[in-house]
């Protein structure tokens, strides 16, 4: 206890501040694709489509956030407005479900509702992780703990949120899911109130300078003399604009097909073109090759961000099976699960509330593990980590699967197969999800450092749509799914494909590690 109290009162701050954004994120998640396919009547298939879109976007709209941060706003005003914009959004859902009886109007709020969402969480997400930082001197050893801290705000409110939420909206009754709605808004609400009241008091170098303020002009830099004069024609610019053309080439191919029925592409010339899932995948190719073409990179600093950029891809299997909590396993809670515990039935939504839980349990577990291999020079590299929660993931898929094997679509299964499940899904996060983190900080070069921590997560963004994708496979009586040649007609049958999809991904990243380990340069 006594090394808490040592760090500054302002992350403390932040800690509250985050822990109710993501009450707010997590309880609003828990419901939608109940309310979507149970109020609002959509199939699965388009319900899964559309969770994949928003959760894609809201990875991906932080790079804009961040940028106008950086450039205009600094990160108070940041996260103010963000956290208006998503209170606004919980707020809409929440009329979306009053009215959702009639259709065409609840529609509307709701998409409304998920696009002030997205945009909002564009300014809040990346500059309230900044600011953290900001609290410490640059080399101050607190950092790591304080991030820590942090992030087990992030998983209390991931924790709290869907138990509430789906306690007051995860009823059975349709009319019910306008109380999850709206208790996410309040809970948006004490956030942004908490900061805006308590920022000026604590948000603070060790100096006593506030922290996150508009940022000030750039001054244009003098030209020395004698400083030989740039070219007209610059060979990096040049291959940066021939990327740039060839992105939008790759966008519009994209629109032209149809992915939805996944593993038989057909082209549709536009026709309900999912606009949405070819940005997102279009810009996740193209800003890599963008980054990497850029002519000031040395040899070995290129080698370096291709190792990220070949992580970031393996990471997209991993988040694109992970993922399916909120939509698949959400589905298969609701509908296949017995929830009866002595006479009550536990709301689906609470399932989402595990992985959190688990996470707050394991993580300092892991960390001991990992000092404990450390100390013995016995702890595996940043990629074997990561090969390691892919196959976990994988184990996990395959203990459902064997769990629902020779089970129809209406017979519902022990709720400890989905609890083992997400107890083996944690365990895979931990391997992946912040030793990735620390990779990317390692291996980036500094004033590419941001840029690269975009890539990143733009890799979650590409994976959570393909998650939308790949949680309308979910079989549903008189449709038949392929994926691949592969004919989906069972739950065994659908959770097989994220033991395969892992499981190869888990072997190929394992045979790739000397590779990589080469590539790194010494970074481990």
């Amino acid at each position: 206890m006594a090394s808490l109290i040592r760090h500054p009162k302002g992350l403390y701050l932040l800690f509250f501040t985050e822990m109710w954004e993501r009450f707010s994120y997590y309880g609003m998640r828990a419901l939608f694709i109940l309310y979507i396919t149970q109020a609002l009547m959509f199939d699965k298939q388009y319900a899964s489509q559309i969770y994949g879109s928003y959760t894609g976007l809201v990875y991906l709209t932080p790079l804009l956030g961040g940028y106008i941060a950086d450039r205009y706003w600094g990160n108070r005003r940041s996260i103010f407005w963000g956290g208006v914009m998503m209170a606004i959004g919980q707020f809409l859902m929440f009329v979306s479900a009053i009215y959702f009886k009639e259709v065409a109007f609840a529609k509307m709020m709701m998409f409304l509702g998920l696009g002030s969402l997205i945009l909002g969480n564009g300014f809040f997400k990346p500059n309230i992780s900044t600011m953290v930082g900001d609290l410490y001197e640059p080399h101050d050893r607190r950092k790591d703990s304080a991030f820590t801290i942090f992030y087990m705000g992030i998983n209390l409110g991931a924790a709290i949120a869907p138990l509430w939420c789906g306690f007051v909206g995860n009823t059975g009754n349709p009319q019910d899911f306008k109380w999850g709605f709206f208790s996410a808004g309040m809970g948006m609400l004490i956030s942004i109130t908490i900061f805006q009241l308590l920022k000026n008091r604590f948000l603070c170098t060790p100096e006593g300078e506030h922290i996150g303020l508009k940022p000030e002009k750039a001054k244009a830099e003098p030209i020395e003399e004698g400083a030989p004069a740039k070219g007209l024609v610059d060979k990096g610019l040049l291959t940066q604009i021939f990327l740039s053309i060839a992105g939008m080439f790759i966008i519009i191919f994209l629109l032209s097909v149809n992915w939805s029925s996944f593993g038989n592409p057909t082209v549709k010339l536009f026709d309900d073109a999912d606009w949405i899932g070819s940005i997102i995948y279009g810009i996740s190719i193209v800003m890599p090759l963008f980054i990497i073409a850029d002519s000031s990179l040395t040899k070995i600093e290129r080698s370096r961000i291709l190792v990220i950029y070949i992580i970031a891809f393996f990471v997209i299997f991993f988040w694109a099976a992970f993922e399916q909590a909120g939509a698949s396993l959400t589905f298969f809670a609701d509908e296949q699960t017995n929830r009866n515990i002595f006479g009550w039935e536990m709301p689906a939504a609470y399932f989402q509330s595990f992985n959190a839980v688990f996470v707050v349990t394991l993580a300092p577990l892991f960390a001991m593990l990992w000092t404990f291999l450390n100390r013995r020079n016995m702890e595996p590299s940043s990629p074997t980590k990561q090969a390691v929660g892919l196959f976990l993931l994988s184990m996990g898929y395959l203990v459902i699967a064997l769990g629902v094997r020779g089970v129809d679509n209406h017979t519902k299964v022990s709720m400890m197969w989905l609890t083992s499940l997400y107890l083996i899904h944690t365990m895979g996060e931990l391997c992946l999800s912040p030793i990735g983190l620390s990779m990317v900080n390692k291996l980036a070069p500094a004033r590419f450092a941001s840029l690269l921590m975009g890539v990143w997560f733009m890799s979650n963004a590409t994976a959570n749509k393909f998650a939308g994708v790949l949680s309308g496979l979910y079989p549903e009586d008189g449709k038949i799914k392929h994926i691949l040649g592969f004919q989906i007609t069972n739950l065994f049958d659908f959770f097989m494909v994220f033991v395969v999809m892992s499981g190869i991904a888990s072997v190929i990243l394992f045979a790739l590690i000397k590779v990589l380990k080469r590539l790194s340069h010494g970074v481990k």
